[in-house]
């Protein structure tokens, strides 16, 4: 079982929160500390992340260990829950409820990295993992990965973000670098149209940065385009890190998405 922090009323609705890579539970603090008076907040370390046992180098990794492993949170909480969830997170938000639709009552999405439906357009995930990713074979070289995790940090958040990073969250993505290229990897790879995602119907927040890089924007674009019950909004003047960033308009956004179905 995953690593949990559970903070909260006892009577409040469950809300889980799904960390990004190369990040823990502790991304969403901030969040967990303005629901806490009217949620029950539940906090998991990702497989590798965090608390948990650091993933062997050696052994490939698929994203959907991980939504495995979140799947059997979902069932042990013993309620449906709304999720939330940030860049990788969000997409296992997404997966959580195909996989579990009876157990979700809403999203939160924050840039969620659904790369699938991109397929077949101009920002199509096959074109960038050809021209831009350093590194696809099934496990990351162990002197490669300095270069690769800089490249991934930097793509996300601009070029030296990887080298100018505190020295505490830099050890941080060095620990996890074996199951974080794992879930980029096999992420790119995922053919999930947008035309699958459509199928949920739970009321559903998508967020994006302004300065976000423009794959990420367009996919909250698509899906909100998509899901039945989607509503999109932009966050002036951040980027793929919003949830850090600008945690107060960020937390607002879905403080006011979890307020409406309370």
């Amino acid at each position: 079982m995953l690593k949990l922090i559970e903070q909260g009323t006892s009577s409040g609705a469950r809300v889980l929160l799904l960390h990004s890579s190369g990040m823990s539970s502790r991304q969403w603090a901030h969040l967990a500390g303005r629901l806490a008076p009217a949620f029950r907040v539940t906090c998991p370390d990702l497989l590798g992340h965090g608390a948990n046992p650091r993933w062997p180098a050696d052994l490939p990794f698929h994203w959907e260990k991980d939504a495995e492993a979140l799947g059997e949170v979902l069932a042990s909480l013993g309620e449906p829950a709304h999720l939330v969830g940030h860049s990788y997170g969000g997409l296992l938000a997404l997966a959580l409820a195909r996989a579990h639709p009876g157990r979700v009552l809403s999203l939160a999405l924050v840039e969620p990295v659904a790369f699938g439906v991109l397929r077949g357009t101009q920002f199509d995930p096959e074109r960038l993992a050809a021209d831009r990713v350093p590194e696809r074979g099934p496990v990351l070289p162990a002197e490669k990965t300095a270069a690769w995790l800089t490249w991934f940090v930097d793509y996300w958040n601009g070029p030296g973000a990887f080298a100018t990073l505190p020295p505490r969250m830099r050890e941080a993505f060095v620990a996890a670098a074996p199951v974080i290229y794992g879930e980029v990897t096999t992420l790119l790879g995922d053919p999930t149209p947008a035309s699958e995602w459509a199928q949920l119907t739970v009321p559903t927040l998508l967020v994006r940065g302004e300065r976000s890089p423009v794959e990420a924007r367009e996919i909250c674009a698509v899906l909100a385009g998509a899901l039945p019950n989607a509503n999109l909004a932009d966050v002036a003047g951040a980027g793929h890190l919003s949830p850090l960033t600008h945690a107060d308009a960020v937390s607002g956004l879905i403080e006011a998405h979890l307020a409406k179905l309370r």
